[in-house]
This record gives C-alpha cells, structure tokens and sequence, in this order.
C-alpha cells in the first residue's frame, strides 16, 4: 500500500484546482488520480471561449483554462495517474483504483478531496416512448464527438433540452452544416446561461420551445423524427398538441447527476436536492478529512466558481493534514427558505472563517425586480437586489465573519422576496 497525504480524486477543472491549491501551501505530498486518458476533465471539449473571466479576467477556451493548472500542476511535481479508475473509498480513506500499469492498487491518504464531476442524465431517464435507433446522444457526448473525435453527429437535429451544453452545441453544429431545427424545453424556463440563449440560439435564428417535450422517438435503424407536444404546469404533455418534427439526430441536454457513488461507498451524506455531499465552510464532508468541491458537490454554471471552491477545498485538506483545522467554537446551520432551492455550504463553523464565508445557491423559479434576503434567526443581515433571478444562474452571496460573529441564533437563511 502507498501513502499520500492529500489524495484527489478526479483531474478535471475541480482536482486541478484543489491539488494545485494544496501544493502551493506546501510540506504536503499530493497525488491526483484521473480515469481519463489525459488532465483538464470536460475542458478539453469545451474549445469555445468565455472561460477564465473571473480567475484570469481575460477570455479562453476550455482547454487554455485547463492547460494553465496543468502547467502549475507540473511546476509542483505534483504526481498524478492517468487511466485509472477509483473503484472504493473507505471512511478511514484508503482508496482502490485499478489501472493497466499497476493493476490493482491501494492507497493510503490523510486527506481526501473529492472532484469526480457529474454526468450527464440520459434517454433511460427520461422514459420517452419509441424504439432505440442510432443518432440519439447526449449533448456531452456529441460535443465529444465533434470536438475532439472530429466526427459529426449529424445533420437534421433537434435538441431536447435548454442546458448550456446542449445550447453551445445547437451553434457549434450549425456552424459545422448541420440544420438545428429548434430546442425543446419541459420547463416554462430555459436551464442555461442568459448569454448562451443569445449567443447560441438568437443568434442563429434557433427556436427555443418553452413548456415542450419529445413524447416520442420514430424510426427503427436511425432516428426519422421526433414528436413534440405542449406541456402543462404538472409538465404532462397537452392532448391535440402534438407536432412531427423530421430528424436524423435528438441531443438530450436534460440535467447533471453529481458522480457521488464513490462517496456513497464510503458513507458520506448526501443532500438530497443538490444530490451532493453535505459540507462545512471548509468543503469538508460528514467524515472527517474528506473534502468535496465542484460539480460533484453541485451543478455549476461557470468554471471559475468552481476554481474558487477548489482552493478552498484543497487550502483546507492541508490544514487538516497539519491539524489546523478548528472541530470547536460555535457553529450555524444554513437554510434555504423561499424561493432559494438549496444553500451550499450547509454548515458554517465560525472559527475557520478568515475573513468571510461564500454561500452558492439556485432559486427555483424565474423572478423579476426581486431581493435576495439573508437573515440571521429572524433578523435581517443583508439585502440583495435583483433585477432577475433564473434556476440556470448560480447565485453567490458574500457574508462578513464580523456579522457571523456578531449574531445570537444559530441559523442562516436566505429567501427571495418581492422589492416594495
């Protein structure tokens, strides 16, 4: 069995971030672990621009973005192995991975971070009625297939729906020939970035069908068309409202799943609306020494956020391998009340805060002229205006440890209000 002290699992933009980080901090060793053939996860796909303006502030495309930690990740002589995959973790952070190198090996870590991703959810999920022809792939995949493959999908396509992969792939295959006859979307709501609705489908001239779905798939060897209906408020599809689209391909661009099996194996608690580890302000889950960042925690919009929540998890798997990590003082429970869907993180302990605590959120709703109200029990402690509010948005608030510390209840809550 080898040891590290810090262990991350996963090489995407979350592991690169977070193993960087903790080899910044130094006197530790670090060893990052990628089932892929290569570092930098779904940003190697992702060749479009519009990465990096936070971190960075200037534009890239996703592998720049990646390449920049794989430098710094190579400047560290911070060790990793590609081609494995983790198959068990234990509470007591032994991990098992098997590549065609080593075979089957273990590994003993201090610390483990947690940076698998998620996937994408496909037609088995969604339960559409048809047979199973070819040219029905998901969103990720195409753009795979596309980008880095260098084959083409398709070239008569409809996309069920409006996630932002799925949206930057209705120009990207409009830009290669391909016809994208419109977007269907189930919810009365578009899921992506307002920018990717107008730069990938606006203007492209692209329909996006609201309150729609494919109720069902037709042809046998190949996918020949597509059925779309109306939806209603329960999102069962209206009666009389059905039209036949002709298509050779269906993307289905409907919803992340977190990759969290490994941290069911070694039992970690889940929330249940993000479907990702319960954690602390230090990204620390319910076992001590396993942290969680990005979007095996929860579904992001925007790289730099998750670099931003990496840092932090790698900062803090260093302090806890040097014991700097405080289990005492007191503590606040985050809640999320009207209108906010879920808080994450969902605990706050108020001795390891530096300066100030990040709270990232969705709503479950589109708002217009609304605020965002944190309160601390049940007094209010910020305001926060909002000309719109969207489930396709993360929401990011900022709360001074001063006003943590100055409060008498040990809850946090954050509701959407109207602005009078």
């Amino acid at each position: 069995m080898i040891s590290y002290d810090i262990v991350v699992i996963g090489g995407g933009p979350a592991g690169l971030a977070a193993a960087v980080e903790a080899g910044k901090c130094g006197g530790v060793s670090v060893l990052v672990i990628e089932r892929d053939r290569e570092l930098g996860g779904i940003l190697q796909q992702c060749i479009h621009n519009g990465f990096g303006l936070h971190i960075f502030k200037e534009e890239l495309t996703g592998p720049e973005y990646a390449e920049r930690f794989i430098k710094e990740l190579n400047e560290l002589n911070i060790e990793y192995k590609l081609n494995t995959m983790v198959i068990d973790i234990t509470s007591d952070k032994v991990i098992t991975a098997v590549n065609p190198k080593d075979g089957l090996i273990k590994i003993k870590a201090k610390a483990v971070v947690l940076a698998m991703g998620c996937r994408e959810r496909t037609r088995g999920a969604l339960n559409i009625p048809g047979m199973r022809p070819a040219g029905i792939f998901t969103a990720g995949t195409s753009q795979r297939f596309v980008n880095m493959e260098g084959y083409m999908v398709g070239k008569n396509i409809v996309i069920l729906g409006s996630g932002d992969v799925g949206l930057i792939m209705a120009r990207r295959l409009t830009l290669e020939g391909a016809k994208v006859q419109l977007v269907a979307e189930v919810l009365p709501y578009p899921g992506g970035l307002t920018r990717n609705i107008v730069q990938c489908l606006e203007d492209y001239d692209i329909p996006l069908l609201l309150s729609h779905t494919v109720v069902e798939i037709c042809g046998k060897e190949r996918v020949e068309g597509v059925v779309i209906a109306k939806v209603d408020e329960n999102r069962k599809p209206v009666l009389g409202t059905e039209k036949y689209y002709p298509c050779d391909t269906l993307l289905l661009s409907v919803g992340l799943i977190p990759e969290n099996e490994l941290s069911q194996k070694a039992g970690i608690m889940l929330d249940p609306v993000t479907g990702g580890a319960v954690v602390n302000e230090s990204m620390e889950t319910s076992i001590e020494g396993i942290f969680a960042c990005g979007n095996v925690l929860h579904v992001h919009d925007l790289v730099d956020y998750v670099t931003e929540e990496s840092k932090n998890a790698g900062r803090n798997a260093v302090k806890y391998v040097k014991s700097e990590i405080s289990r005492g003082g007191p503590k606040m429970i985050a809640k999320a009340k009207k209108g906010v869907r879920y808080i994450v993180p969902q605990v706050i302990r108020l001795d390891n805060i530096d300066k100030a605590a990040v709270l990232s959120m969705r709503v479950d709703n589109i708002y217009k002229d609304s605020k965002l109200v944190v309160k601390i029990g049940d007094k209010t402690i910020k305001e926060i205006k909002k000309r719109y509010l969207r489930p396709g948005e993360m929401e990011r608030i900022t709360i001074n440890k001063g006003a943590l510390s100055e409060a008498s209840d040990s809850v946090i809550s954050v509701e959407v209000s109207e602005v009078v």
